[in-house]
């Protein structure tokens, strides 16, 4: 069993961001590029395969405003979600 947030059932996204196979800091500067793109209340999915972003990605939502849903593990990565503040 994971410590990270699950991303409850049934949760939608707005946008997907596909950021598989890039490391840090790429999938994050992709994900504030991509975030900027949606309305306040819409979901953005990063589809990654970098750990580092387990870490990296709550913690810029928490400082920029945003609401991170939580995670769910895919088969050979990880799908986060974040909703636009």
């Amino acid at each position: 069993m994971s410590d990270f947030k699950k991303v409850a059932e049934g949760t939608t996204a707005n946008a997907v961001l596909d950021a598989k196979g890039l490391s840090c800091p790429m999938p994050l500067l992709r994900t504030k590029k991509e975030i900027g793109k949606l309305a306040a209340g819409e979901v953005l999915q990063i589809d990654g395969t970098d750990p580092g972003s387990r870490n990296d990605i709550p913690g810029w939502c928490e400082r920029a405003g945003h609401e991170y849903l939580g995670e769910k593990e895919e088969t050979g990565y990880i799908s986060f979600f974040i909703k636009k503040g």
